[in-house]
């Protein structure tokens, strides 16, 4: 008796032990009252033993789990998680990245706490390469989505509710807006040139249609591509998931009228458009076989060294040749793999793809291939066909829902007006709905980031000028009309309001099989496979003329690229590196930040070049073909 007395004591003294569980790894974290340890050996086992299956999404990486049984104190206890998805009422955190460290602080009912700091061990080679990326992508989203004013404490960035209280994540830390650096940036280079440009994307609109038409197009010009066939390979990399995605993001986010900043940030980032693609062409290097290299590696080297600026220049061309290498490995190619895979894979007639990522990678891989191997003019010769016809299906699409509710469509513009200017606190207020809708348009147009110009470089004319000007179109078409009609069916459709707890690409299928029937999800899901599919060619020419900058131009260098890009296809099926992606992502978004500061130095070479060519348009010194 006087032993088990003393046993309880030592328990007593001892205190609380508390467990957190993933792939048989045990942890333990004393308190002041009982002692509890259990461990499981797998995550299938902890899934099949403790979880709902129907509730929890199994994957590769990213799928970690900490279980925690507290007793003792004074219940109940409150559970502070770093993952801010986890409820404060949970005592198990899932979805949770191996490789990195995750913390826990439980409060019990007289404020007495516990804290604990748990690792999830990486064992695959997926799960230690997405660990190793994750600290690099903390520090770069330091970087790229550094708040300037809240730094400066310009204005406070707690969301609250309506009764003047924070609103907070699902773990208890509050929820707040942030005005990124990289939007901010990206902003202020379009207004600067819609201003200065004395709003060329006005101006220049309707010239650009006719120029798309072919009217101006000399068969004698230099180059590999048309007009048309530059800008459709241009938008194939730009019009894409974020269509789908980003504006349902938007809209959550922050409402319709997020849509309203949408449309605006599109308008403006025309004219930064006009600028970077005028310079793709002007400072252009033609080999002698006619192939071209263009972009923001060449006009930042070869136009800031005709400046006086060598070795600026020199160092800003080469950070962009960089970055858009990384980008197009990941926002411009796993990324759009895998979502191609995952929304056809979630078709019931395609359901045979589950589990095959790979299978499907490789089928992907060798159709890109086809295409890639014949360079720009294959490329060319593909997006000029699936362009059209992927926005024409998506667009006719949204165009029957908008028909069908066409007696609302004053109501809806009304939301989305009201709603740009809404002081909803859930919404963050004027300036969260603002940045929403800035930032989902910047990433979905890349305005800015100079991607574009490498593929317009390639156009048949030796007016540096006009291809500017019909690059302007890229944000008209991707971000006013597109991501418009996108909005326009959530808001119809009722998924604006209420998004029944559905997020991206999800969402906005809902919406469209709302209003059109099941069959839409097919005509949904095909799209995004062209989308993806069409964005993939395009970022594996920016990528391969990053490439060729740095490394030399010749068949070894084209193919070693070329095999990389294909490899990282099958990756990108058959994997969800969510680090690694997000990491691509953000070298596309730093893209921006060489380009634009070179941008800044043409300025008034660029708005000299503008003033002539309209002057010799309009003395019919540059005449029509057509």
């Amino acid at each position: 008796m006087i032993k088990k007395f003393f046993l309880l004591l030592t328990y007593f003294i001892s205190g609380l032990t508390f467990t957190a569980q993933q792939s048989g790894l045990t942890y333990e974290e004393k308190s002041l009252y009982f002692v509890y340890d259990t461990t499981y050996s797998s995550l299938s086992d902890y899934y099949s033993s403790e979880l709902d299956l129907d509730t929890v999404i199994s994957d590769d990486i990213n799928d970690g789990v900490i279980k925690v049984i507290v007793e003792g104190g004074a219940p109940p206890y409150k559970y502070f998680w770093s993952n801010k998805n986890t409820s404060i009422y949970d005592n198990i955190s899932t979805s949770l990245t191996e490789g990195v460290s995750h913390t826990l602080k439980v409060v019990d009912s007289n404020s007495d706490t516990l804290a604990k700091s748990f690792f999830i061990e990486s064992k695959s080679t997926q799960e230690k390469l997405n660990a190793s990326f994750v600290p690099v992508v903390g520090f770069l989203d330091k970087v790229i989505f550094w708040d300037p004013f809240n730094s400066l404490g310009i204005y406070d960035n707690v969301i609250y509710d309506d009764n003047n209280s924070p609103v907070l994540n699902a773990n208890g830390t509050t929820q707040k807006t942030k005005i990124p650096f990289v939007v901010i940036w990206l902003v202020l280079g379009a207004v600067f040139f819609t201003v200065y440009m004395r709003f060329v994307n006005i101006k220049g609109f309707f010239h650009a249609i006719k120029l798309v038409k072919g009217d101006y197009d000399d068969p004698n010009h230099k180059g590999e591509v048309s007009h048309f066939q530059a800008l459709v390979t241009a938008l194939s990399g730009t019009v894409g998931l974020g269509n789908i995605a980003g504006v349902a993001v938007a809209i959550t986010m922050g409402g319709p009228g997020a849509t309203f900043w949408m449309i605006l940030a599109g308008l403006l980032g025309m004219s930064s458009k006009f600028v970077e693609c005028t310079l793709g062409v002007k400072y252009r290097n033609i080999s002698p076989d006619g192939e071209v290299s263009g972009g923001p590696m060449y006009y930042l080297s070869k136009g800031l060294a005709l400046k006086g600026y060598v070795n600026f220049g020199r160092v800003l061309a080469l950070i962009f040749a960089v970055l858009c290498i990384g980008g197009s490995f990941g926002g411009g190619n796993m990324f759009q793999a895998n979502q191609a895979f995952e929304q056809l894979s979630s078709l019931e007639s395609f359901s045979f793809l589950v589990g095959n990522g790979a299978l499907f990678g490789l089928i992907l891989a060798l159709l890109v291939g086809v295409v890639i191997i014949g360079g720009i003019k294959s490329i060319a010769n593909v997006t000029d066909k699936i362009v059209p016809l992927m926005v024409g299906i998506y667009v006719l699409s949204a165009l029957i829902i908008i028909g069908l509710n066409f007696s609302s469509i004053g109501h809806a513009f009304k939301l989305i007006f009201n709603g740009a200017f809404s002081s909803d606190a859930a919404l963050g207020g004027v300036i969260g709905v603002l940045i929403v809708g800035f930032q989902r348009a910047a990433f979905s147009n890349e305005a800015g980031v100079g991607s574009a110009s490498i593929a317009h470089s390639a156009a048949k004319t030796e007016e540096p000028v006009s291809e500017g000007i019909v690059a302007l179109l890229e944000p008209f078409i991707d971000t006013v009309v597109v991501c418009t009609m996108t909005a326009l069916v959530l808001i119809f459709t009722g998924y604006a309001e209420n998004n029944q707890g559905l997020e991206g690409a999800k969402l906005t299928s809902a919406a469209f099989e709302h209003g059109l029937g099941t069959w839409s999800k097919y005509v949904l899901a095909f799209s995004a496979v062209l989308f993806a599919f069409s964005t993939m060619i395009s970022w594996s020419y920016y990528g391969l003329k990053s490439w060729t900058y740095l490394f030399g131009n010749s068949k070894w260098v084209d193919y070693s690229y070329k095999a990389i890009f294909l490899f990282f296809i099958v990756v990108g099926s058959s994997s969800s590196l969510g680090a690694v992606i997000d990491f691509s992502d953000m070298m596309i978004l730093g893209m921006a930040f060489p380009n634009i500061l070179g941008l800044y130095f043409f300025a008034k070479e660029i708005k000299l070049d503008l003033k002539d060519y309209f002057s010799r348009i309009k003395s019919g010194q540059i005449k029509k073909f057509k």
